[in-house]
């Protein structure tokens, strides 16, 4: 196991149980006290948690992994589902991607597919994601367009009010929106006020609304709403979603895609 995959496992366990003690970590891990303690150290470092003197808890209530922590948390699920959104694309489109690990796969299945490889533009991207700018921009056939505004180093996602005033004079075909929890009755949430604000802002700019999530980020609740559930055109999850939430989104008007 690596450094990283030692760090990522820690966070998960970390977010899982509230707090940490170095023992069973070691144990879970199958390295030893002092590595763990190493590790805890430096993530400390980093503001991801706060050490104790037996282990670590969390960092806040509100407690969000970076980006880069979270690419690999179910990731056959999240590799099915871009590859199922980005076949809903039309060549020519715009579309409107926001941040997120899921979004960002389905940034690089558009990038693979052969028939969008050229064009003028083959495709018109919007998006307030940096990391996806950043991998899409040297796609010579992507015309890319990236709002301004404060950029959150946890999602790498810039927000406030540059970045809306930049998305409310465009206009797009499909917006593709990563989500931290659907519910059919609460609608589609995140954990963060500005990035649902952002996301609100795409979705009523769209003409069809696709939300991509894995299973576990449905039926449930977060912080800050983006939009209610009869807003969102399609769904595309894995085949975890159980069968009586995903009568409930179909009952509520959603399109329900399970891969």
């Amino acid at each position: 196991m690596t450094r990283k995959e030692r760090w990522q496992t820690l966070l998960d366990l970390l977010v899982e149980r509230g707090e940490l003690e170095v023992e069973p970590a070691a144990e879970a891990l199958g390295v030893s006290a002092a590595t763990i303690r190493r590790d805890l150290d430096q993530l400390a470092e980093q503001q991801l948690l706060v050490r104790t003197r037996g282990g670590a808890v969390l960092q806040g209530v509100s407690y969000e992994l970076p980006l880069r922590y979270r690419t690999s948390r179910r990731a056959a699920e999240k590799s099915r589902i871009s590859e199922t959104v980005a076949g809903l694309i039309v060549p020519g489109e715009v579309i409107g991607l926001t941040g997120g690990t899921t979004t960002t796969e389905v940034a690089r299945a558009l990038a693979a597919r052969p028939d969008l490889a050229t064009g003028s533009p083959a495709l018109t991207v919007v998006t307030n994601a940096l990391n996806i700018a950043s991998e899409l921009v040297i796609r010579p056939q992507f015309k890319i367009v990236l709002t301004g505004g404060v950029a959150r180093p946890q999602s790498y996602e810039l927000t406030g009010p540059l970045a809306m005033e930049v998305l409310g004079q465009l206009s797009v075909d499909t917006a593709v929106v990563g989500v931290d929890a659907f519910d059919p009755a609460d609608g589609a949430a995140t954990r963060h006020e500005d990035e649902a604000a952002m996301n609100r802002l795409l979705c009523e700019r769209a003409r069809r609304v696709v939300i991509a999530a894995d299973s576990s980020k449905l039926g449930v609740r977060a912080f800050a709403r983006i939009v209610a559930t009869d807003a969102v055109d399609v769904l595309v999850t894995d085949t975890g979603l159980a069968p009586s939430v995903a009568g409930a989104f179909e009952a509520a008007g959603v399109e329900v895609i399970r891969v």
